[in-house]
């Protein structure tokens, strides 16, 4: 269970910060280009990167629960007794990538609450690419490969 769920998460990672990418740069382009805020292209986009987002959450979750690295780790060694690499799975990993989706989250709220495109382009650019930031800086990239 433990490794298809790793496998998952790895796997749907890649999704997330594609459709992460396209979003921010979507929003960028959308705020240089000036065009309106078009409901199906650019609506579609950033909810799509805030829904897949949260299901990467869910897996995430799922997975320091079952994992020996996440909640097993601390569990097992106590705070202090994590290596810098265990730190980095069962601490700065999960708590980086909520604020992230925290920041998504506000950032898709914030959105919907104004009319003009520019600061609906300006909000999802900001808080999508903080969010995308975050994910980038707390992602294992030794182990993900």
């Amino acid at each position: 269970m433990y490794t298809t769920i790793l496998n998952l998460h790895s796997f749907f990672a890649f999704i997330v910060l594609a459709i992460l990418i396209l979003a921010v740069v979507n929003a960028i382009s959308g705020l240089i280009s000036k065009r309106d805020f078009n409901l199906t292209k650019d609506f579609r986009v950033s909810l799509f990167a805030l829904i897949l987002s949260h299901i990467q959450l869910l897996i995430g979750l799922l997975l320091f629960f079952v994992s020996p690295n996440g909640f097993g780790a601390i569990k097992a060694n106590g705070m202090g007794g994590l290596s810098s690499a265990a730190r980095l799975l069962a601490v700065e990993h999960p708590f980086i990538n909520i604020i992230a989706i925290v920041l998504i989250t506000i950032g898709w709220s914030k959105h919907k609450k104004v009319m003009e495109s520019a600061k609906k382009f300006k909000l999802i650019a900001i808080f999508y690419g903080l969010g995308l930031l975050c994910f980038l800086s707390r992602i294992p990239w030794g182990q993900w490969f």
